[in-house]
Protein backbone atom coordinates (compact mmCIF):
# COMPACT_ATOMS: atom_id res chain seq x y z
CA UNK A 1 0.00 0.00 0.00
CA UNK A 2 1.30 3.52 -1.11
CA UNK A 3 2.18 6.24 1.72
CA UNK A 4 -0.72 8.97 1.67
CA UNK A 5 0.71 12.02 0.00
CA UNK A 6 1.23 15.16 2.04
CA UNK A 7 3.08 17.66 0.29
CA UNK A 8 1.52 19.34 -2.38
CA UNK A 9 3.83 19.40 -4.95
CA UNK A 10 4.10 15.88 -5.09
CA UNK A 11 0.22 15.36 -5.04
CA UNK A 12 -2.09 15.27 -8.40
CA UNK A 13 -5.01 17.98 -8.05
CA UNK A 14 -7.97 15.02 -8.02
CA UNK A 15 -5.93 13.90 -4.37
CA UNK A 16 -5.80 17.67 -3.37
CA UNK A 17 -9.47 18.45 -4.01
CA UNK A 18 -10.67 14.73 -2.62
CA UNK A 19 -8.72 15.63 0.67
CA UNK A 20 -10.48 19.22 1.27
CA UNK A 21 -14.25 17.68 0.45
CA UNK A 22 -13.01 14.66 3.41
CA UNK A 23 -12.90 18.01 5.71
CA UNK A 24 -8.44 17.74 5.64
CA UNK A 25 -9.00 22.08 5.63
CA UNK A 26 -5.71 22.75 7.26
CA UNK A 27 -2.14 23.52 5.30
CA UNK A 28 0.95 23.79 7.06
CA UNK A 29 3.58 26.21 4.86
CA UNK A 30 6.82 25.65 5.57
CA UNK A 31 9.18 29.25 5.50
CA UNK A 32 12.83 28.49 5.65
CA UNK A 33 16.06 30.89 5.36
CA UNK A 34 19.27 30.62 3.24
CA UNK A 35 21.67 32.58 6.08
CA UNK A 36 25.12 32.37 7.77
CA UNK A 37 25.17 30.30 10.39
CA UNK A 38 28.65 29.09 11.93
CA UNK A 39 31.48 27.97 10.20
CA UNK A 40 31.04 24.22 11.18
CA UNK A 41 26.88 24.30 9.61
CA UNK A 42 25.05 25.22 6.51
CA UNK A 43 23.39 27.75 5.91
CA UNK A 44 19.89 25.94 5.09
CA UNK A 45 19.80 25.21 9.05
CA UNK A 46 16.78 27.11 9.88
CA UNK A 47 14.93 25.29 6.37
CA UNK A 48 16.50 21.95 7.00
CA UNK A 49 15.00 21.88 10.34
CA UNK A 50 12.20 23.69 9.76
CA UNK A 51 11.07 21.19 6.65
CA UNK A 52 11.52 17.71 8.60
CA UNK A 53 8.88 19.30 11.63
CA UNK A 54 6.82 20.55 9.51
CA UNK A 55 6.88 16.78 7.20
CA UNK A 56 6.55 15.04 10.84
CA UNK A 57 3.69 16.96 12.10
CA UNK A 58 1.87 17.04 8.99
CA UNK A 59 1.25 13.04 9.18
CA UNK A 60 1.09 12.93 12.69
CA UNK A 61 -1.86 15.39 12.47
CA UNK A 62 -2.54 13.97 8.78
CA UNK A 63 -3.12 17.26 7.30
CA UNK A 64 -1.18 18.30 3.90
CA UNK A 65 1.66 21.17 3.43
CA UNK A 66 3.27 23.23 0.93
CA UNK A 67 6.79 22.92 -0.40
CA UNK A 68 9.82 24.40 1.29
CA UNK A 69 10.13 28.34 0.55
CA UNK A 70 13.47 28.37 1.36
CA UNK A 71 14.08 32.41 1.45
CA UNK A 72 12.84 33.92 4.37
CA UNK A 73 13.94 37.69 5.89
CA UNK A 74 17.45 37.37 7.07
CA UNK A 75 18.99 41.44 6.19
CA UNK A 76 21.29 41.25 8.96
CA UNK A 77 22.85 38.12 8.20
CA UNK A 78 24.11 38.88 4.73
CA UNK A 79 27.69 40.35 5.57
CA UNK A 80 29.45 42.66 4.53
CA UNK A 81 29.57 43.16 0.47
CA UNK A 82 31.69 41.48 -1.24
CA UNK A 83 31.93 38.90 1.51
CA UNK A 84 30.56 35.50 0.10
CA UNK A 85 28.83 34.86 3.00
CA UNK A 86 25.79 32.90 0.45
CA UNK A 87 23.18 34.76 2.41
CA UNK A 88 20.04 35.35 0.58
CA UNK A 89 17.49 37.72 2.36
CA UNK A 90 14.05 38.87 1.08
CA UNK A 91 12.93 42.34 1.72
CA UNK A 92 9.83 43.04 3.96
CA UNK A 93 7.54 43.77 1.51
CA UNK A 94 8.62 41.13 -0.81
CA UNK A 95 8.59 38.56 1.77
CA UNK A 96 5.02 39.62 3.08
CA UNK A 97 3.88 39.49 -0.55
CA UNK A 98 4.84 36.05 -0.87
CA UNK A 99 3.23 34.90 2.24
CA UNK A 100 0.03 36.58 1.54
CA UNK A 101 0.01 35.29 -2.21
CA UNK A 102 0.77 31.77 -0.86
CA UNK A 103 -2.12 31.72 1.40
CA UNK A 104 -4.72 33.47 -1.00
CA UNK A 105 -3.77 30.78 -3.44
CA UNK A 106 -4.39 28.02 -0.63
CA UNK A 107 -7.64 29.95 0.59
CA UNK A 108 -8.60 30.04 -3.20
CA UNK A 109 -9.08 25.99 -3.13
CA UNK A 110 -10.67 25.77 0.09
CA UNK A 111 -8.13 25.64 3.01
CA UNK A 112 -9.70 27.45 6.04
CA UNK A 113 -6.35 27.19 8.25
CA UNK A 114 -3.01 28.37 7.30
CA UNK A 115 -0.29 27.84 9.78
CA UNK A 116 3.35 29.24 8.24
CA UNK A 117 6.17 27.06 10.05
CA UNK A 118 9.52 28.68 10.50
CA UNK A 119 12.75 27.97 12.43
CA UNK A 120 14.27 31.34 11.72
CA UNK A 121 12.94 33.32 14.25
CA UNK A 122 13.18 36.80 12.19
CA UNK A 123 10.97 35.45 9.89
CA UNK A 124 8.21 36.82 12.35
CA UNK A 125 9.13 40.37 12.51
CA UNK A 126 7.61 41.63 9.77
CA UNK A 127 4.51 39.34 9.56
CA UNK A 128 1.66 40.84 11.63
CA UNK A 129 0.18 43.27 9.48
CA UNK A 130 -0.04 40.55 6.61
CA UNK A 131 -1.79 38.09 9.03
CA UNK A 132 -4.31 40.25 10.24
CA UNK A 133 -4.87 41.44 6.69
CA UNK A 134 -5.42 37.68 5.28
CA UNK A 135 -7.44 37.40 8.31
CA UNK A 136 -9.78 40.55 7.88
CA UNK A 137 -10.03 39.75 4.27
CA UNK A 138 -10.96 36.58 3.97
CA UNK A 139 -12.20 34.77 7.71
CA UNK A 140 -9.43 32.06 7.51
CA UNK A 141 -7.76 31.12 10.59
CA UNK A 142 -3.66 32.42 10.04
CA UNK A 143 -1.03 31.19 12.65
CA UNK A 144 2.61 31.44 12.73
CA UNK A 145 4.16 28.71 14.23
CA UNK A 146 7.88 29.16 15.47
CA UNK A 147 9.78 26.41 16.44
CA UNK A 148 10.81 26.28 20.46
CA UNK A 149 14.05 28.11 20.37
CA UNK A 150 15.85 31.28 21.76
CA UNK A 151 14.00 32.74 24.62
CA UNK A 152 11.54 29.70 24.07
CA UNK A 153 13.31 26.68 24.90
CA UNK A 154 11.00 25.60 28.13
CA UNK A 155 9.40 22.69 26.01
CA UNK A 156 13.37 21.26 24.98
CA UNK A 157 14.23 21.16 28.96
CA UNK A 158 15.75 17.84 29.99
CA UNK A 159 17.39 17.58 26.37
CA UNK A 160 19.18 20.92 26.29
CA UNK A 161 22.66 20.46 28.72
CA UNK A 162 23.92 24.02 28.56
CA UNK A 163 23.47 26.48 30.98
CA UNK A 164 21.58 29.83 30.62
CA UNK A 165 25.30 31.53 30.01
CA UNK A 166 25.79 29.26 26.89
CA UNK A 167 22.41 30.38 25.26
CA UNK A 168 21.72 26.42 24.42
CA UNK A 169 18.84 27.55 21.80
CA UNK A 170 20.56 30.02 20.12
CA UNK A 171 22.23 30.33 16.98
CA UNK A 172 24.71 27.32 15.99
CA UNK A 173 25.00 26.37 19.46
CA UNK A 174 23.74 23.35 20.99
CA UNK A 175 20.47 22.83 19.36
CA UNK A 176 20.96 23.39 15.78
CA UNK A 177 24.33 22.11 15.42
CA UNK A 178 22.50 18.96 17.37
CA UNK A 179 19.88 19.06 14.88
CA UNK A 180 22.39 19.25 11.91
CA UNK A 181 24.11 15.92 13.38
CA UNK A 182 20.78 14.16 13.21
CA UNK A 183 19.63 15.61 9.50
CA UNK A 184 22.57 16.08 7.61
CA UNK A 185 25.70 14.78 9.17
CA UNK A 186 27.67 15.10 5.96
CA UNK A 187 27.04 18.98 6.34
CA UNK A 188 28.89 19.57 9.77
CA UNK A 189 32.36 20.54 10.13
CA UNK A 190 33.00 20.43 14.36
CA UNK A 191 36.77 21.15 13.23
CA UNK A 192 35.44 24.49 12.38
CA UNK A 193 33.15 25.19 15.30
CA UNK A 194 33.94 27.84 17.65
CA UNK A 195 31.70 29.05 21.36
CA UNK A 196 30.52 31.69 20.48
CA UNK A 197 28.74 34.85 22.73
CA UNK A 198 26.21 37.59 21.86
CA UNK A 199 28.07 40.96 22.59
CA UNK A 200 27.00 44.77 22.14
CA UNK A 201 28.47 45.90 18.85
CA UNK A 202 31.94 47.68 19.31
CA UNK A 203 30.40 50.93 18.09
CA UNK A 204 28.27 51.43 21.08
CA UNK A 205 30.87 51.09 23.43
CA UNK A 206 31.16 49.99 26.90
CA UNK A 207 27.97 51.17 28.16
CA UNK A 208 25.45 48.65 26.33
CA UNK A 209 25.80 44.38 26.24
CA UNK A 210 23.66 41.91 24.95
CA UNK A 211 23.09 38.37 26.06
CA UNK A 212 21.83 36.88 22.58
CA UNK A 213 20.59 36.98 19.51
CA UNK A 214 17.09 39.29 20.47
CA UNK A 215 16.88 42.44 18.64
CA UNK A 216 17.33 44.97 21.42
CA UNK A 217 20.53 45.91 23.89
CA UNK A 218 21.12 46.26 27.73
CA UNK A 219 21.36 49.79 29.25
CA UNK A 220 21.51 50.57 33.04
CA UNK A 221 19.85 47.09 33.52
CA UNK A 222 17.42 47.57 31.69
CA UNK A 223 16.39 45.76 28.04
CA UNK A 224 14.15 48.38 26.12
CA UNK A 225 15.88 49.57 23.56
CA UNK A 226 15.75 47.88 19.90
CA UNK A 227 18.51 48.60 17.35
CA UNK A 228 19.07 47.73 13.86
CA UNK A 229 21.98 45.35 14.19
CA UNK A 230 23.72 43.37 12.37
CA UNK A 231 24.34 39.92 12.89
CA UNK A 232 28.23 39.94 12.80
CA UNK A 233 28.42 43.47 14.51
CA UNK A 234 27.38 41.16 17.58
CA UNK A 235 28.29 37.60 17.21
CA UNK A 236 31.87 37.20 16.21
CA UNK A 237 31.52 34.30 13.77
CA UNK A 238 27.94 33.66 13.36
CA UNK A 239 27.66 31.56 16.69
CA UNK A 240 25.74 32.29 19.79
CA UNK A 241 26.16 29.76 22.28
CA UNK A 242 28.44 26.39 22.80
CA UNK A 243 28.29 23.87 19.65
CA UNK A 244 30.41 21.13 21.27
CA UNK A 245 27.75 20.34 23.65
CA UNK A 246 25.70 18.79 20.20
CA UNK A 247 25.41 15.49 19.61
CA UNK A 248 23.01 13.44 16.88
CA UNK A 249 21.15 12.16 19.30
CA UNK A 250 19.99 15.11 21.13
CA UNK A 251 19.27 16.81 17.62
CA UNK A 252 16.59 14.03 17.08
CA UNK A 253 14.92 14.27 20.58
CA UNK A 254 14.90 17.78 19.96
CA UNK A 255 13.13 17.70 16.53
CA UNK A 256 10.85 15.09 17.96
CA UNK A 257 10.05 17.09 20.71
CA UNK A 258 9.54 20.08 17.81
CA UNK A 259 7.26 18.15 15.67
CA UNK A 260 5.29 16.95 18.89
CA UNK A 261 4.66 20.05 19.72
CA UNK A 262 3.16 21.40 16.57
CA UNK A 263 1.22 18.07 15.76
CA UNK A 264 -0.77 18.99 19.27
CA UNK A 265 -1.34 22.82 18.51
CA UNK A 266 -2.32 21.80 14.61
CA UNK A 267 -4.91 18.96 16.33
CA UNK A 268 -6.36 22.02 17.48
CA UNK A 269 -6.44 24.46 14.98
CA UNK A 270 -8.13 21.81 13.59
CA UNK A 271 -11.44 22.00 15.82
CA UNK A 272 -11.00 26.06 15.26
CA UNK A 273 -14.74 27.15 13.84
CA UNK A 274 -13.57 28.81 10.85
CA UNK A 275 -16.25 30.12 8.08
CA UNK A 276 -14.37 31.58 4.78
CA UNK A 277 -16.30 35.20 3.57
CA UNK A 278 -14.42 35.40 0.10
CA UNK A 279 -12.15 32.48 -1.58
CA UNK A 280 -11.39 34.63 -4.68
CA UNK A 281 -8.45 37.24 -4.89
CA UNK A 282 -9.56 40.59 -5.47
CA UNK A 283 -6.77 41.68 -6.96
CA UNK A 284 -6.57 38.36 -8.73
CA UNK A 285 -2.40 38.40 -8.30
CA UNK A 286 -1.46 36.37 -10.84
CA UNK A 287 -2.65 39.44 -13.34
Amino acid sequence: MSKRLRNLLEMPYVDVAERLKEGCDTVLVPVGSTEKHGPHIPLGTDSLITYHVVQEAAEAADVLHTPLMPFGYSPHHMGLPGEGTGSVTLAAETYRRVLHDVARSLIFHGFKKIIFVSHHGSNTKPIDEILRALRYATGAFLAFYKTPTEREIELLKGILEGPPEETPGWHSGELETSAMMALVPHAVFMERAREGRAHAPSWMGPAFSKKDGTGTVIFQGSENIWVPMEHHEYADWATIGNPFRASAEKGQKVLAKMAEHLAAFVEEAKRFPVTLTTLDFPERAWY
